[in-house]
């Protein structure tokens, strides 16, 4: 049976900014708290594959696997998948960006199924992706409007 999540924030930044700062997978590991790596595979195109090492969880686990994503930049949407699936029978994830006030509305829609053999159900594993989005999305929220800060002090 599938799960899904749905989740935005509003960041104080154009949505070019946003769109720019998020969607260039090589610097993730400065974005995100979680991701200790990327290695981009391959790209054509709109389609970037790369690969995602985690940073160790508390039993000292290291998580990685291989996404694929494609961009759409006059749409400001982004589809992506798990290639590798790991512990889910799938994971689709989209990404919209929409202009909202000063600033920009990012949402994150992901649906997935827990696998046969996986260490959690879907309802933890939605439970998990919740939570973790949620300090995801205000860790980018910060980062993006300070560069969004910097830029308009440079403009000046």
């Amino acid at each position: 049976m599938a799960s899904d999540t749905d989740n935005s924030v509003h960041i104080e930044a154009p949505i070019d900014l946003v769109w720019r700062l998020t969607n260039d997978v090589r610097t993730w590991p400065e974005l995100f708290t979680e991701y200790a790596s990327v290695e981009v595979l391959a790209e054509r195109g709109n389609t970037v594959r790369f690969r995602l090492t985690m940073h160790p969880d508390p039993d000292g686990s290291v998580w990685s696997w291989v996404s694929e994503r494609t961009t759409d930049p006059l749409n400001h949407t982004v589809s992506a998948h798990r290639v590798e699936t790991g512990p889910f029978e799938f994971m689709r994830i989209n990404w919209e960006f929409t202009p909202e006030g000063n600033g920009t509305r990012m949402r994150w829609r992901q649906e997935f199924a827990a696998g046969p053999d996986a260490p959690f159900d879907d309802a933890g594993i939605t439970k998990r992706i919740n939570d973790n989005t949620a300090i995801q999305m205000a860790v980018i929220k910060e980062k993006v409007e300070t560069a969004a800060r910097t830029a308009a002090r440079g403009a000046r």
